[in-house]
């Protein structure tokens, strides 16, 4: 049985978790979070202490996910992280970067405790387009999708998904630019710290 493995790529605070859940629900598929698969399996290997986080084996985690995916009953599987597409074997039927504009992230990080240079680092990662940036070097621009979800409830991005996943709905990457946004409003210092 052929597997359609979507992936869920963003910053921080974007909602991944939020529309993987609901998506793998949607698709009857397998959920999993990078996060909790790097806990459950041990698959950290260090700890960053500057940044209060620890590193992934990232072979190891592309081999666990390899072996899930392979013994997986479901048909659709739903991975979850930022760091999704560089640890995700090959056979990735698309990759969904979500953005949101830096404004409205920036509440959303400070609500659920990010501060200090772990806040900044993670705003200049959106707005300097890190993660779509990994996500097209490593699956290429036919198999990414950037989506701009500032403002939008869940449902209605898992919608888009749905949508673009049954050729319905155009894949478009290049629709987000929050540098020249920031830079257009005059707040550009005010958000990229880093």
């Amino acid at each position: 049985m052929e597997k359609q493995v979507i992936l869920l790529s963003g910053t921080p605070c974007v909602g991944k978790t939020t529309v993987s859940r609901l998506l793998a629900a949607d698709l009857d598929g397998l959920y999993l979070n990078l996060t909790e698969l790097a806990e459950k399996e041990k698959l950290a290997r260090r700890q960053d202490k500057k940044r209060n986080t620890k590193i992934v084996d990232e072979s190891e985690m592309r081999r666990k996910l390899k072996e899930i995916i392979n013994t997986t009953e479901k048909s659709a599987v739903i991975i979850d992280g930022h760091f999704a597409p560089v640890v995700t074997p090959n056979a990735v039927a698309k990759v969904f970067v979500l953005r949101r504009n830096p404004v409205e992230l920036k509440y959303l990080m400070e609500e659920r405790g990010y501060k200090d240079q772990k806040l900044w680092e993670n705003l200049a990662s959106e707005i300097l387009d890190i993660c779509l940036i990994e996500a097209l070097e490593v699956h290429g621009e036919k198999k990414v999708c950037e989506m701009d979800i500032t403002g939008k409830e869940a449902e209605a991005v898992v919608k888009d998904i749905l949508a673009v996943l049954q050729n319905r709905k155009r894949c478009q990457v290049g629709c987000v630019d929050w540098l020249g946004m920031l830079e257009n409003q005059g707040i550009l210092a005010e958000y990229l710290r880093y």
